[in-house]
């Protein structure tokens, strides 16, 4: 919820490009959590 928000907001504060990497980067910690935790 609202981890994802702020780390989004800071994401597209940088260059699009770097930005759309971070939130590559989040989603596949948070992906590889879920997936630990299931």
């Amino acid at each position: 919820g609202g981890m994802g928000l702020i780390s989004g907001r800071k994401a597209f504060q940088r260059p699009m490009k770097e930005g759309v990497e971070i939130l590559h980067a989040i989603q596949d910690v948070y992906l590889n959590k879920e997936v630990t935790i299931a």
